[in-house]
């Protein structure tokens, strides 16, 4: 499919709505060695990104947007405007990169050439090169991004996250009777979503309109701040089969105590309310992971930012993450897209337009977990160390955290508007202390468990 969905289209409206917006998402490979020289690498990547038609297309819109944007190729692509070499200032620091990073990110995707860009970073301490790729949303969602970095590596798409599904066995011949019985339980299934969906849209609509206590939101400058954690996925692990919870779970109580602690500096007080998060919902299924747009609905959870204890905020987390999945806010999300793209794109065209630009409150952060590729990655041979996601701010969203698993770790990028945050290191480092935190409380547990109860010997 050639043309934009309303939902690619979204991101392109929301970037018009607000000249100091950039609604491109990232992906930060950290590599071992030295970087190879420009010409090979530009040859290597010419081949590789073959198998994806979206890197050599622009976009072309329709007057007074009568019809969906569609991708077309470009007569003039030059795969050397879009594979930049820079280099970094001494020490050469993760600090450095990240500044980078933040400056890159900062800035628009030209329209008039495909909507991407490769950076290739040289000059990092530790003999280490780092490569940026940077996509425009309206092109890619996060797990699809993910998939077109496991592309450009040497293993291609072996190494990545992405499982296909065998062929499904053939169903044995129904009976009348369990026919009946199957229409049945379709009909109630289908009145059931219809309910969840409806609660969902209603607890989305309130949430929207009523404003959060938080000052992290707010008008966007034209500069961001970047930061990046890591934790060891053995160590959520253990927090996960400790307490019971998923590794999402520990991700977003990590995040929860970060920002709680971000706002206790700030001076403010941390309410119920003060962490109102867009968490994306993947839809995408698994014979999709090779197409290159946008399939995620969306669940709006209040994160416990008021509570102080790690173990309760943990369990509160779990809690509100199952009431929102039960509620129906993600079959609300896919009901909204579902009926957008069946309306005529002029009138959504004009509505998401009317949307991006009032003035959005009932937000104050998005996070979204992006699974990764599961074994090591290679670049011409290079052993790729980490990836680091990137998230795209817009629409009064002032900080964004995005997580993504790379082989034996999760990695978590953090982008803040420059002046939401005087740090967003600092946010970063919160994270891993966080997890660190949830790490010792399950130890002592399992230590308590392991030693029973005291016993006198005589």
């Amino acid at each position: 499919m050639n043309h934009l969905t309303t939902l690619d289209a979204g991101f392109l409206k929301a970037e018009d709505a607000d000249q100091r917006v950039s609604l491109a998402i990232g992906g930060l490979a950290v590599i071992d060695g030295r970087a190879p020289d420009q010409e090979s690498l530009v040859s290597t990547f010419a081949q590789r990104i073959r198998g994806c038609p979206r890197f050599g297309q622009r976009l072309r819109l329709r007057p007074f947007d009568l019809g969906a944007p569609e991708w077309v190729d470009d007569p003039d692509f030059d795969i050397d405007r879009h594979v930049r070499r820079v280099a970094l200032p001494q020490p050469g620091d993760d600090r450095e990169l990240y500044r980078l990073i933040a400056d890159v990110m900062a800035r628009r995707l030209d329209r008039d050439l495909p909507l991407w860009e490769i950076w290739v970073i040289e000059g990092l301490s530790d003999d280490r090169w780092a490569m940026l790729i940077k996509l425009h949303h309206c092109m890619a969602d996060g797990i699809a991004a993910s998939h077109i970095l496991a592309g450009l590596c040497d293993d291609g798409l072996r190494g990545s996250s992405t499982h296909h599904r065998g062929a499904t066995p053939p169903a044995p011949a129904a009976s009348q009777v369990s026919l009946l019985g199957g229409l049945w339980n379709a009909s109630t299934a289908v009145v059931a979503s219809a309910a969840r969906a409806a609660q969902g849209a209603a607890e989305i609509a309130i949430g929207l309109m009523r404003p959060p206590t938080s000052p992290l939101n707010g008008p966007l400058g034209g500069q961001r701040r970047y930061g990046g954690a890591r934790v060891t996925l053995a160590d959520i692990d253990q927090v996960c089969q400790t307490f019971g919870v998923t590794v999402n779970d520990v991700a977003l109580s990590a995040i929860t105590e970060s920002y709680r602690n971000a706002l206790i500096k700030r001076g403010a007080r941390p309410a119920p309310d003060s962490l109102r998060t867009l968490v994306p919902v993947s839809t995408r299924s698994a014979d999709a992971f090779a197409e290159s747009d946008n399939r995620v609905s969306l669940m709006l959870p209040y994160l416990p930012v008021d509570e102080e204890n790690p173990v309760q905020r943990l369990r509160s987390v779990h809690e509100r993450l199952d009431r929102a999945k039960s509620g129906g806010q993600r079959e609300a999300g896919n009901a909204f897209v579902a009926l957008a793209n069946r309306v005529p794109f002029a009138f959504t065209a004009w509505a998401l337009g009317l949307l991006a630009r009032l003035p959005q409150r009932g937000i104050v952060t998005v996070a979204t977990n992006v699974p990764g590729p599961r074994r090591p990655l290679r670049v011409m041979g290079r052993r790729v160390l980490g990836v680091y996601p990137v998230p795209p701010l817009a629409m009064h969203l002032r900080t964004g955290v995005a997580m993504l698993s790379y082989a034996d770790d999760l990695f978590f990028g953090i982008l803040t508007d420059y002046d939401a945050l005087t740090d967003a290191d600092e946010l970063a480092r919160g994270i891993e202390i966080a997890v660190a935190r949830l790490v010792a409380v399950s130890k002592r547990r399992k230590a308590s468990r392991t030693r029973g109860p005291l016993t006198l010997v005589v």
